[in-house]
């Protein structure tokens, strides 16, 4: 069944901050095979003009992506998440995620429609520090593959 095309422009709350620890950039980092100094040491991250250690770009997601659970959740919006996968992933940063921060989460919906029987959704994060200062974007494309006939 398709999605609800009047999902689109709903707008979830905040989450609750996310504090963004060194230990995690670092497992995050080496999990990702990432050895950027900038990710590790305070020091060459202050040498490149950060106040800390920051994270690798895709860092973010695991903050995003729970934070689309909303969405996800939603039993108004009837997505069977039994049958989702995610499709793609695009970030846009206004400044790199650091150390310290305490970061929330705001998602949006943005497009749904229905392909070849599966159910799309985009979800787009906007991500603020507990300033209010945007950090970064991040979108979200989810596939609810069409279930097997027979």
């Amino acid at each position: 069944m398709a999605l609800d095309q009047s999902f689109v422009g709903r707008t979830y709350p905040p989450t609750d901050p996310y504090e963004v620890g060194r230990e995690k950039i670092r497992e995050f980092a080496e999990a990702v095979g990432d050895a950027n100094p900038a990710y590790t040491d305070p020091d060459a991250a202050k040498e490149l003009g950060h106040p800390d250690v920051i994270a690798p770009p895709t860092f973010v997601f695991a903050i995003t992506f729970k934070a689309a659970s909303m969405v996800v959740q939603d039993p108004q919006l009837g997505l069977n998440y039994d049958r989702v996968v995610h499709g793609d992933q695009k970030f846009a940063y206004t400044r790199p995620v650091r150390a310290g921060d305490r970061l929330s989460v705001t998602s949006t919906i943005e497009a749904v429609k229905s392909m070849a029987g599966n159910d799309i959704i985009d979800v787009r994060g906007e991500v603020h520090d507990a300033t209010g200062e945007h950090v970064v974007t991040a979108w979200t494309k989810l596939v609810s593959r069409a279930a097997e006939e027979g």
